[in-house]
């Protein structure tokens, strides 16, 4: 039997639903793997034992030293939000000691992990997405290329940040401030986008070297002004509905693009990949590397809906490294 290390937590905001995600893919791999939840914060690395008691990894070997032996990995399953596990941080330490892991390597995650450089790279294989421009802390005449370039009502949001924190929607001249420096406490630069009205879908995508998976199409329903980071993880704050209720032709359409954007990216692992679709027309709003794995998050839904199993997906990702 394989050990696999389960790493959740990360030093972003979203330490606690990412540790509730590893715990899920830990229960789903119970029984098929000898599996550790890893949590990582900072320089605080630690497997808990039954007792609660925490022993630190070794980092120079990411090794677990247990009374009785060393546990040594053969793969890990990256569940971070966020950094280090989003944005290729993780990744190029995992390259470097050679233990193979599930998600994107180093440049796919540094790329889709800032959201405007991510853009710019689709642009060129003529992926419509909204209007949108970059703030940086330096910057100060950002309110008129705001009103200029995007208008009102936008979006406000982190550049570089795997969550939806610090996030905005800002209706009026004089919110744009507030949602600025609530986006920099987040990440250094902060992106800006034009408000596209439509259906919000996300759809799942998994490729190994024999199988693509296409997961069903998620239409999101979000009961606040926008899909929040309240309305993801609180229940009954959004509706889910898989599979969205769009015409076919969009439907196969958002397939489509998801495994499109994958491939032009150069994605591995579990990928959900996000649209608002304005007359029809899907427009991409962002990827997901590492999305959410809670019970309350779209891609197990998303599974479920397909028939399989998320023991099935998430052993297939692991085989596919040997």
């Amino acid at each position: 039997m394989r050990t696999i290390a389960i790493v959740g937590g990360g030093d972003s905001s979203e330490f606690e639903i990412s540790v509730k995600s590893a715990e899920e893919v830990l229960k789903s791999l119970s029984g098929i793997y000898k599996s550790y939840l890893i949590k990582i914060k900072g320089a605080d690395w630690y497997w808990e034992d039954n007792n609660g008691m925490a022993l630190p990894v070794d980092k120079n070997r990411f090794t677990l030293k247990l009374s009785d032996k060393i546990v040594k990995f053969d793969a890990v399953f990256i569940a971070i939000h966020g950094t280090p596990g989003e944005n290729g941080l993780l990744q190029g330490y995992f390259d470097i000691i050679g233990i193979p892991y599930t998600s994107c390597n180093v440049l796919c995650s540094a790329l889709t992990f800032n959201k405007n450089a991510c853009k710019i790279f689709l642009k060129d294989f003529n992926i419509p997405m909204a209007e949108s421009i970059l703030i940086k802390k330096s910057d100060k005449n950002y309110i008129n290329e705001i009103a200029g370039k995007i208008g009102l009502p936008c979006f406000v949001k982190p550049n570089d940040s795997g969550s939806s924190f610090g996030v905005s929607l800002v209706e009026q001249v004089s919110e744009i401030n507030d949602a600025i420096d609530k986006a920099f406490l987040e990440s250094s630069e902060v992106l800006v986008e034009s408000l596209l009205e439509g259906i919000e879908v996300g759809c799942g995508i998994v490729k190994t070297s024999t199988k693509n998976v296409v997961l069903p199409v998620t239409e999101i329903v979000s009961k606040n002004k926008f899909f929040d980071y309240e309305a993801k993880y609180t229940p009954g704050a959004a509706d889910e509905i898989t599979p969205a209720r769009i015409p076919d032709g969009v439907y196969v359409l958002v397939q489509s693009l998801s495994s499109e954007i994958y491939d032009h990216i150069g994605c591995n692992g579990i990928v959900r990949v996000d649209f608002i679709i304005v007359n029809n027309k899907p427009f991409f709003l962002e990827i997901n590397t590492i999305p959410g794995l809670t019970a309350e998050s779209i891609i197990p839904k998303q599974i479920a809906a397909s028939g399989m199993k998320a023991a099935d997906l998430y052993s297939m990702v692991i085989e596919d490294l040997f």
